[in-house]
């Protein structure tokens, strides 16, 4: 049983409580993850596709971080936790500069925490990598979905969704291009369905990374009021800024990043099996 004093908060903990929420309505609102995701245009639409190639970098990076610390090789863990793999966004800029301010407006209300420069901007940065891999988690759902409803299979990640999809549209290019006319065509290719190319498949699977990468980028839309009504936007900022307090460095990896790539490795194992049957 706790006792009476662990139960009560520190004298800067609820006022500090209350300007965190503050933020996270006013930036994860409606109103404000609008204003954030406009900072995306144009140009992280051009990022977008190269950051979610780089993202399996990232997970063994950071996998290869807390392998380090567990080995006793600090500097080599530390130096790899220091990599930034991904392209910088200006969405992620927009971000990381609106919460070195609400730590600054903390500072002056005498909240903010003891911490130095580098390690609040190293907390500031794995919060912002955290946000956008609970983006790759939304795409992730809405591929899923995607599966569900049009092929009425799951499909984990795009690997598992090119398939289908170069099938339906190698199916509807030879239907059209029968010479008999596409009713015969219907009836021809649903007892000898078209035969799918390795070139169509890559295709495909381009097409539709590309198209994730943009869905990845704009997902926040959908994601950040979702994790501000669960409050889910408040607890991961309170957890910074407690870490912080503690001098407690960022986590090697946030459980959002394995499951942000739960996807992929979900279409590697299938792949892995088939082909071990």
């Amino acid at each position: 049983m706790r006792s009476c004093a662990s139960m009560h908060h520190t004298p800067t903990e609820m006022p500090r409580d209350a300007e965190i929420r503050r933020f996270v309505r006013a930036r994860y609102g409606l109103k404000g993850t609008l204003s954030l995701h406009r900072a995306a245009l144009p140009w992280d639409m051009l990022r977008a596709p190269v950051n979610v190639t780089l993202s399996p970098l990232f997970l063994l990076i950071r996998l290869g971080a807390g392998l380090a610390r567990l080995c006793r090789l600090p500097r080599l863990g530390q130096w790899l936790d220091s990599r930034r793999i991904f392209l910088p966004s200006d969405l992620s800029r927009r971000l990381e500069t609106d919460l070195r301010d609400f730590v600054s407006r903390l500072d002056l209300k005498g909240l903010g925490p003891e911490a130095s420069e580098e390690e609040i901007g190293a907390a500031i940065s794995s919060h912002v990598e955290t946000r956008n891999a609970v983006a790759e988690i939304t795409t992730s759902l809405i591929v899923v979905l995607a599966g569900l409803l049009l092929f009425h299979r799951a499909t984990p990640g795009v690997i598992s969704l090119a398939g289908p999809v170069a099938h339906l549209r190698a199916q509807a290019q030879a239907i059209e291009d029968f010479a008999l006319g596409s009713w015969i065509g219907r009836m021809w290719y649903g007892l000898f369905p078209a035969e799918l190319s390795t070139a169509e498949l890559l295709l495909a699977g381009l097409l539709l990374t590309g198209a994730a990468s943009l869905v990845t980028t704009f997902a926040g839309l959908l994601a950040d009021p979702v994790q501000l009504w669960t409050g889910i936007h408040h607890r991961r900022l309170r957890r910074m800024l407690d870490r912080l307090d503690r001098k407690h460095a960022p986590p090697a990896l946030e459980r959002e990043h394995l499951l942000a790539r739960a996807g992929d490795l979900g279409d590697i194992a299938a792949w892995l099996w088939r082909n071990w049957k």
